[in-house]
């Protein structure tokens, strides 16, 4: 079944003006989809790796990427189609409470899927 990495992006101030039930429940369907095999977790402090031709490794700490919103946390699903996968993060906390989430179609190298 194809895989998707999903990134939610979310902030403490659009989390507190989500109203307490619908966070509640967003939760409820996190610990539902760890429940049936998603590997999910919160995003830790990042460290970037670089070996420029395969000389020196060199590490850096804090993020590459910068985006609008923290990052909150990842996750590893298994979906038949985007939609599906699109479906199951959609009522996520960061999907509910102002925050966004992103689902990258996880491709085998060689274009295989």
């Amino acid at each position: 079944m194809p895989k998707f990495i999903t990134i939610g992006y979310g902030d403490r101030e659009g989390y507190d003006r989500t109203p307490k039930a619908l966070r509640d429940a967003a939760h409820a369907h996190d610990e539902a989809l760890q429940k049936n095999g998603v590997m999910m977790g919160i995003a830790g402090r990042p460290v970037q790796v670089r070996n420029h031709e395969a000389k020196e490794v060199q590490t850096e700490d804090g993020p590459y990427m910068s985006a609008k919103l923290p990052l909150a946390g990842f996750a590893v699903i298994e979906a038949p189609t985007l939609a599906e996968a699109i479906k199951m993060v959609s009522q996520t906390p960061c999907a509910v409470a102002y925050g966004v989430v992103e689902v990258w179609p996880l491709e085998q190298p060689g274009g295989a899927a």
